[in-house]
């Protein structure tokens, strides 16, 4: 019978899908071997300890939940255009909506992990102002609307977090998103 091998990337990604559903109480490495059909030992070959998974989980959010996001509304050649690629990529309802949620209330245990999120928040922040500002928006300008949007982005999620979104969820949010930054 042959040998059943799980990458580093299985391990990340089913570690991110479990964190997103249950938190870091969703990581126990026996339950995440029987479910990749390995045994344990295989993830300790790619991490030294589950703090160092953690680390990599959150790694793989950064990478996929903003550094994406961002290449991609870059590719886009006017402000207006990055901006409104940047709603509709930012207000989906993914399928590890609650990986946000559970990374902050990981976080008041851990400082190091309030950092990250603190770091992030600031460079989604900072992101959106500048396409803001390339939209003729001042600084002072872009800067409050950008608190705004991203503090409207998260109770948006809160918001739908157990419902389906409704598929026209571009529009309704670009009307109710034009009450504070006309476009």
């Amino acid at each position: 019978m042959p040998k059943i091998i799980a990458k580093k990337q299985n391990w990340i990604f089913l570690g991110y899908k479990l964190f997103s559903e249950q938190g870091i109480s969703g990581i126990v490495v026996e339950k995440m071997a029987k479910k990749l059909g390995v045994n344990k030992s295989s993830f300790y070959w790619y991490f030294k300890t589950k703090k160092d998974f953690v680390n990599e989980i959150i790694s793989y959010w950064v990478s996929t939940n903003t550094n994406q996001i961002i290449l991609i509304t870059d590719s886009e050649k006017s402000g207006k255009e990055r901006f409104e690629k940047l709603i509709e990529l930012s207000f989906t309802k993914g399928h590890f909506l609650d990986f946000n949620f559970f990374l902050k209330r990981y976080a008041l245990k851990n400082q190091k992990i309030q950092s990250i999120i603190d770091k992030i928040d600031n460079q989604r922040i900072s992101y959106t102002k500048n396409i803001l500002t390339d939209m003729n928006f001042s600084a002072i300008e872009a800067e409050t609307k950008s608190i705004l949007l991203y503090k409207y982005l998260i109770g948006y999620h809160e918001m739908i977090r157990y419902k389906k979104q409704n598929k026209n969820y571009k529009t309704e949010v670009k009307k109710e998103i034009n009450q504070f930054i006309k476009y």
